[in-house]
């Protein structure tokens, strides 16, 4: 998912859009070396050592990895677990509803 969500950033870099992610893996060094690779370039939270037993999943009542919540500008929960194509539709309505009218496109790589 890592190229579509990269992909949505950028494309999305001059709207009201923000991608924010939660790591549950244990290791922090480990993390930190994936967003070097992967060229992570959104925010993301540690969910800390106890990886999907941590905080952060806990309050949203995450019980399953990964899980994707599409908030709209008052912070409601809109879609879940809405990914490639459902993830761009449902990402577009939003920014329609506040008129911002986007077409989206996405390279091969970012299709996997």
């Amino acid at each position: 998912m890592y190229p579509h969500e990269r992909s949505l950033v950028k494309q999305l870099s001059d709207k009201p859009f923000a991608l924010i992610g939660v790591n549950s893996d244990g290791d922090l060094e480990q993390i930190r070396e994936t967003v070097r690779e992967k060229n992570l370039n959104w925010r993301s939270f540690w969910n800390g050592p106890q990886g999907t037993g941590g905080p952060i999943s806990a309050q949203w009542g995450v019980r399953g990895w990964p899980t994707i919540y599409i908030l709209d500008q008052h912070g409601v929960i809109r879609y879940k677990n809405a990914r490639g194509p459902a993830m761009d539709e449902a990402v577009t309505a939003l920014l329609a509803e506040m008129g911002h009218e986007v077409e989206l496109q996405h390279d091969a790589e970012a299709e996997h």
